[in-house]
């Protein structure tokens, strides 16, 4: 499928590539279901606890650009997630010794009254006013589902500032009510980043680009991606996290682009490959052993350094692999239960099964049968292909009280999560939990080993989850914690 970075707004997840955000079944039911057109039906729920949104994942993936501000069109309140983001984007810059003076989250506050007779008058004026006040190197206007609901347009009020600020000014259109796929905010800020940030290349650069929500936060990490990339003659660019407008012009520039994480990356990575032929290494992603050699030996491929690449990981396997297989001997047999996004659960689950442990059931946040390039996402035809047993599959966004119906089930040895919100839930159980935060856990031999150890120590150690269950009153009945799953989902 082609990606056509000139559209104003792109679909959404649910319309463009079949995604859902409701299933129960397993891995082999989804797997068949999703090679069947028609077959993969989204449900609707008779209850759903609160979510995230499209516009929070847009704008907040915009908002790690240093030198670019954000202008929200919407209520205070829809804003009130840029105190998280910028405070975090802050230490992100700070820890890499990177400015960002320039960089300003801003809104509208939109009232009752705007909702009535509109508020394009009040945008211009702090589209402007952000642009004096901030002197950013670009703007992104971001919708919200109030701005959208009234139709609010965007697009004419930037094209009536092209001539009054001489930066690039870009709406997002990011409005929550249009998907109930938050992941659908992501491809809404890259198709802003596409149309209007990233220039033709003027040249051929040895940059990768390496898409990820953070940039390799922890020294070791971005020291062992320089050795990687050292050996194949190739210097990492990290998009979008501490990024600068600069950066992100020279994308299409770059030899490659690669990612820890296709759920997020994927609509850039396709969209730069399709309109400026940067190649998008549709490796497995860099978590686990298996994850990083395939990444470390397609960029070999690409480059023609093969021979290099392999002596690199026979020297990396000589060292590691022995301290891995200790502590795998002792991970063997324990029972997992995941939830995340489908890009990184998918690769958890093959980093747990390379430990030897059992996966017992994953659920995600939403499915993507496929991505923008119309193929399987890897992460996901590689279980399919490899996983030793057929686990329980479940879709929900952050649904806890589906999740926590399952937990109780399940009761593993661990429950591992990207989100803090939910490990929280399992430790209130009594199960250890492990909050995956940092992408960069598992990279390579030495990011593994560490991740393995980690997790053991938190299997072995949890005498601090067994006694915060005899002290916590659950908020779910047993009669509810006997439910079937899916109780709450309905055909559409």
């Amino acid at each position: 499928m082609a990606i056509d970075i000139k559209n104003k707004v792109i679909g959404s997840r649910e319309s463009r590539l079949g995604s859902v955000v409701d299933f129960s079944g397993d891995l082999q039911k989804i797997g068949e279901q999703s090679a069947c057109n028609g077959c993969l039906g989204n449900k609707k729920r008779c209850f759903s606890q609160a979510s995230s949104c499209s516009s929070n994942c847009a704008l907040g993936q915009l908002s790690g650009i240093n030198d670019a501000a954000i202008v929200h069109h919407g209520p205070s309140g829809c804003a009130g997630t840029a105190m998280g983001i910028a405070s975090s984007f802050d230490l992100l810059a700070e820890a890499l010794g990177r400015e960002r003076n320039h960089f300003a989250y801003t809104c509208t506050d939109m009232t009752e009254s705007d909702t009535v007779f509109g508020s394009i008058d009040n945008l211009k004026d702090v589209i402007v006013e952000t642009y004096n006040r901030y002197n950013p190197k670009a703007i992104f206007v971001g919708a919200s589902c109030v701005s959208g609901v009234i139709g609010e347009d965007l697009d004419s009020v930037v094209e009536d500032l092209a001539d009054i600020i001489p930066i690039p000014v870009a709406p997002v259109h990011c409005e929550g009510f249009k998907s109930q796929i938050w992941a659908t905010g992501f491809d809404a800020a890259y198709h802003a980043i596409l149309k209007y940030i990233v220039k033709p290349p003027q040249k051929k650069t040895n940059k990768v680009n390496i898409i990820g929500f953070t940039a390799g936060t922890s020294w070791n990490t971005r020291d062992d991606i320089k050795k990687l990339l050292d050996i194949l003659g190739l210097e990492a660019t990290f998009l979008v996290a501490s990024a600068t407008v600069e950066e992100l012009e020279h994308a299409s520039e770059a030899t490659a682009t690669i990612t820890t994480c296709g759920t997020l990356a994927s609509y850039f990575g396709v969209g730069l490959e399709q309109a400026y032929g940067v190649p998008f290494i549709r490796s497995l992603q860099p978590q686990g052993i298996l994850g990083f050699e395939d990444l470390a030996r397609q960029l070999g491929k690409l480059v023609d350094k093969e021979h290099e690449i392999e002596a690199y990981l026979q020297k990396e396997q000589a060292f590691y692999l022995p301290k891995y297989e200790k502590i795998k001997e002792q991970l063997k047999g324990k029972r997992a239960m995941i939830a995340m996004g489908p890009g990184s659960g998918f690769n958890h689950v093959r980093v747990l099964q390379e430990f030897g442990m059992k996966v017992e059931h994953v659920s995600a946040w939403h499915f993507d049968k496929q991505y923008d390039d119309g193929r399987r996402p890897e992460s996901f035809q590689y279980i399919l292909d490899n996983s030793p047993n057929n686990f329980t599959y479940s879709v929900n966004d952050l649904q806890n009280y589906e999740f926590m119906n399952i937990l109780n089930k399940v009761r593993p040895d661990v429950f591992v999560s990207r989100h803090p919100g939910s490990t929280v839930w399992a430790m209130k159980l009594g199960i250890p939990a492990y909050c995956v935060y940092d992408e960069y856990n598992s990279f390579g031999y030495k990011g593994t080993l560490r991740f393995a150890q980690t997790l053991l120590n938190i299997i072995i150690n949890k005498s601090f989850a067994e006694n915060l269950s005899k002290h916590v009153r659950l908020p779910y009945t047993d009669w509810w914690m006997t439910q079937k799953a899916d109780a709450l989902q309905i055909e559409e």
